[in-house]
């Protein structure tokens, strides 16, 4: 059994002020990847603790990645006010830009979760990551008109019985797409992922390890 990974809790210098941040790597280790995870929407109780946002860091930093979360400005301890997706990824950018600067030369991934999975995907673009993961992304209200895709390996997770991101309008979009993301469709699951928890960290974990060709350890 490999320790539990550390929290640390740490300020970043944002554009609208301090964000409220954590980061999780297995204590004495060099970590052989980064991530930084994506809350959902703050307006609606979206926080860096949120359990879709917890279980994407974990299922990064339980194969050896620093997992970087924090909160969108205007969120719990976070300064400065919502800004409707555009700040927020200014916020995500700067988070990447941190957390390559404390390890440099890491591959990066990031991931996110609805909103967070939406502001991910802008993020991918500017941002270059060595891989993506999108949750249940409100593409349609936060990420549309892109006039090019990330170009990295994706993800995209998603439940058939999602109450709030349409699956069928998910479908179209990832149709759209050349030559795409990966679509993982969870049946008979919710927004929240209730119940698939676990399924989700799975899931996450394979794709991530098959492209890094990393063991996932135990914990």
């Amino acid at each position: 059994m490999t320790k539990a990974p550390a929290i640390e809790k740490l300020d970043l210098d944002g554009p609208a002020g301090r964000l409220e941040a954590m980061l999780e790597v297995a204590p004495g280790t060099d970590p052989v990847a980064l991530a930084v995870v994506l809350h959902p929407h703050p307006q609606y109780g979206g926080t860096m603790h949120n359990k879709v946002a917890h279980t994407l860091a974990r299922s990064f930093s339980r194969q050896g990645f620093a997992a970087l979360r924090f909160n969108f400005r205007g969120t719990q301890a976070s300064e400065g006010e919502y800004d409707a997706g555009q700040g927020e990824l200014d916020d995500a950018l700067t988070a990447i830009r941190w957390l390559r600067e404390r390890y440099p030369g890491k591959p990066l991934w990031i991931a996110g979760f609805s909103f967070g999975a939406a502001i991910g995907i802008r993020a991918a673009i500017e941002a270059a990551p060595a891989g993506l993961i999108s949750v249940a992304p409100a593409v349609s209200r936060f990420a549309a008109g892109l006039v090019q895709q990330p170009q990295c390996p994706w993800l995209i997770v998603q439940g058939d019985a999602d109450e709030l991101v349409d699956i069928e309008e998910t479908i179209a979009w990832v149709d759209s797409l050349e030559p795409g993301p990966e679509l993982l469709v969870f049946p008979g699951t919710t927004h929240f992922f209730h119940g698939k928890l676990v399924e989700l960290r799975e899931a996450v974990t394979d794709f991530v390890s098959a492209r890094l060709q990393v063991q996932p350890q135990a914990g």
